[in-house]
C-alpha cells in the first residue's frame, strides 16, 4: 500500500538493498543458482510474524516464469535460455514464486535464464525445508518440471510425489498402463453449464509398486481431435 506515491529511484534503491548478498556465515540453505540475500531475511521474518501454534507448510504451490531484459540490462544474471515470452534473442532471468495453501506468498527465488525448470525443483524444495517449518514434502508437478533425473532425486530423498507422465518418452505408460482394461469412475459428468467443471473420468492402474491415475476428458479429447484435423487440413 502506498507504493504508487514513491519515486522510481526509491524503488530501485529498495530493490538493490533487497538483493545485497548476506555474509558467508548466513549462506546456509542457498541454492546452486543464487546466494542468500537481504530478501531472504525479510521473507523469513514475515513468515515468522504470521506464524501461530498451528502454522506450517503442508502444501505449497510453486511456479516459474522468465523475464527478459531490453537494452543493456542483465549483464550479471542474464542468460539466453528457453523464453516463455517468445523472445529468445533477449537475455533473461527465471523467477519462481512459492504460495501457501491460503494463497499467501511465502518466498520468491531467482536464477540465471539458462537454468531449466527441471533443475530448479529439487533445490527449491530443499531450500524450503531449510528455511521454513516444512513437515512432510509431497511434490506435485507437471511434465515441464520433471525429468528422469529429477524423479530419481525425489525417490532418493523418499519424498512423496504426484507427477504428470511424459507419454512419448515413457514406454511403461504407453504400453502397460494405457493397454490395461478397467472401469473408469466418473468424477464430473458432462454438462451444458459453461461454468461447470469439464467432464472427467479416472481409473487406477498399478505397475509393480507404481500407482498411475489415468484421466479421461471427452470434451478435451474432442477439442484435440478437431485441432489435429485442422492442422492436417492446413498442411
Amino acid at each position: 500500500m502506498g507504493v504508487g506515491s514513491l519515486a522510481p529511484h526509491r524503488l530501485y534503491r529498495a530493490m538493490a538493498w533487497l538483493g545485497q548478498p548476506l555474509e558467508a556465515s548466513e549462506q546456509q540453505g542457498a541454492t546452486p543458482f543464487m546466494v542468500r540475500t537481504t530478501k531472504d531475511l525479510v521473507e523469513e521474518g514475515l513468515f515468522a510474524r504470521r506464524q501461530d501454534l498451528f502454522s506450517g507448510l503442508d502444501l505449497v504451490f510453486f511456479d516459474t516464469t522468465s523475464i527478459y531484459f531490453e537494452g543493456e540490462g542483465g549483464q550479471t544474471l542474464g542468460w539466453y535460455g528457453h523464453s516463455k515470452d517468445h523472445r529468445p534473442g533477449r537475455l533473461q532471468i527465471v523467477v519462481g514464486v512459492v504460495m501457501d495453501q491460503e494463497g499467501n506468498p511465502v518466498c520468491s527465488e531467482m536464477w540465471p535464464g539458462n537454468a531449466s525448470d527441471v533443475k530448479s525443483l529439487v533445490p527449491i524444495v530443499e531450500r524450503l525445508k531449510a528455511r521454513f517449518p516444512v513437515g512432510e514434502a509431497c511434490i506435485v508437478a507437471d511434465r515441464g518440471m520433471i525429468s528422469g533425473g529429477t524423479v530419481r532425486e525425489i525417490q532418493e530423498r523418499h519424498w512423496k510425489y504426484i507427477l504428470e507422465v511424459r507419454m512419448r518418452s515413457s514406454k511403461e505408460a504407453r504400453e502397460e498402463v494405457m493397454g490395461r482394461t478397467g472401469r473408469y469412475q466418473q468424477v464430473h459428468p458432462r454438462s451444458r453449464d459453461p461454468k461447470a467443471p469439464s467432464s472427467l473420468k479416472v481409473k487406477e492402474v498399478w505397475v509393480q509398486d507404481r500407482r498411475y491415475v489415468v484421466c479421461q476428458n471427452k470434451d478435451q479429447a474432442q477439442k484435440d481431435r478437431q485441432e489435429r484435423e485442422a492442422i492436417v487440413a492446413a498442411l
